[in-house]
């Protein structure tokens, strides 16, 4: 029998995952909302491969600039009035992300089988994103569909352009780090007890070198005689907070904490913010209901403090109160959100006025990070300057003093 993937909320709107054993989807959506469960997805769960060099190199994985482009030409057939099998047999033929052929290989299967288009792109999570799924979903019930694709299209470009202009911000001081921490561990290893040894045979082995000195020499002695525990315990620290903070508390602490981060702070909530505005007016603007809307949102914002809080209005808007009023009274969203978001409920067009916070955000985003870049480079000057600064000292400063002893 068969193994399905499966994500869902409770009554109190908390989500949950998990995996059932049963004939088809429909056995399993079932079983779910005997559970007072309401499926968000349910997917076949797939055994995994072996491993292989493409799967190293992430040939499995859609690109998002191939998503995007896939996206823009099946909008742009379908609104030419090209039959929708038609369409993905066509930009299955021609794609040129494996990958991706593999996938709409599956989907047009699924759409043979008479599924709906939302619920065979719902089985590769990885790929189609909830709230892509559920737009989809929407465009076809009202008609639309096309004009679903062609927003999807642009809300994945903004989402792509941000993501790819935080990683180059950070790019930068993360291989200086890199370079420091290597540069750190040869100094240890190889240069500095040369440099001891060279100090000790000056002073005849009677000479009091400064502090500094005998500190980064006794730093140096002991990874010197103990580096097959200390090298591997420092990459195992490393490794284990990466993969701790993967984990859901370790996530949501790590999360919060970025939000605490002085200069990094104020990038990730113009980021938040921007995601959340484009994707709420994205769902509203395709007639998904708000709750549904609110739900989808939270998991696409890509931090559980926000998530958290989002998911939590969810019960004040069942019990009537706007969703303005709410933002409102919560730190973790600007002033402006509301205010706009109020003006979106009383004028009947939310997706319209959001729309247009989302840009003003990503234009703020763009402006933060390029503060960001410019503060981040001289702060890791300093930082390695300061190492080198400190090497140099404990090495000059013996020298110099018994240059000294030598003259007088």
């Amino acid at each position: 029998m068969p193994r399905y993937q499966y994500t869902a909320t409770s009554e109190t709107n908390k989500t949950t995952s998990g995996s059932l054993d049963a004939n088809d989807e429909t056995s399993v959506i079932e079983a779910l909302k005997k559970q007072n469960l309401r499926p968000l997805s349910v997917t076949l769960e797939r055994k995994k491969s072996k491993f292989s060099v493409n799967n190293l190199l992430g040939g499995n994985k859609v690109k998002s600039d191939d998503l995007v482009v896939f996206t823009r030409q099946l909008s742009a057939m379908v609104s030419a009035g090209v039959p929708l099998l038609r369409s993905l047999s066509s930009l299955e033929q021609h794609s040129e992300s494996p990958a991706l052929k593999g996938i709409l290989v599956g989907v047009i299967k699924d759409v043979e089988g008479g599924s709906t288009l939302g619920d065979a792109l719902d089985k590769y999570p990885n790929t189609f994103s909830d709230v892509y799924v559920n737009m989809v979903r929407a465009g076809e019930t009202a008609g639309i569909l096309d004009e679903i694709l062609k927003r999807l299209a642009l809300q994945q470009e903004k989402n792509s352009t941000i993501r790819k202009k935080v990683k180059s911000a950070m790019t930068y001081p993360m291989v200086l780090m890199f370079i420091t921490v290597i540069g750190f561990f040869g100094l240890m290893l190889f240069v500095i007890p040369q440099i001891g040894k060279i100090l000790t045979d000056l002073s005849g082995g009677d000479g009091e070198l400064p502090a500094v000195t005998l500190a980064m020499l006794a730093i140096s002695d002991f990874i010197l005689a103990y580096w097959f525990i200390v090298i591997p315990a420092f990459f195992g620290g490393v490794w284990g907070v990466l993969r701790y903070i993967k984990t859901p508390k370790g996530k949501k602490l790590f999360h919060r904490f970025v939000l605490k981060v002085p200069a990094v702070n104020g990038v990730i909530r113009k980021v938040i913010i921007a995601r959340f505005a484009r994707t709420f007016s994205s769902l509203n603007g395709a007639g998904v209901s708000i709750l549904e809307t609110l739900t989808v949102t939270a998991h696409a914002l890509g931090n559980k403090v926000y998530e958290e809080a989002l998911l939590d209005s969810i019960d004040q808007v069942k019990n009537g109160q706007q969703l303005s009023h709410i933002l409102e009274a919560d730190d973790l969203f600007p002033s402006i959100v509301s205010q706009m978001l109020s003006v979106g409920e009383e004028t009947g067009q939310t997706d319209v006025v959001l729309i247009k916070v989302a840009e003003f955000y990503e234009e703020e985003v763009d402006t933060a990070i390029a503060s960001l870049s410019s503060i981040i480079e001289p702060v890791m000057i300093v930082i390695m300057g300061s190492a080198v600064g400190l090497i140099a000292v404990s090495v000059m400063g013996p020298i110099a003093s018994l240059a000294q002893n030598i003259q007088g």
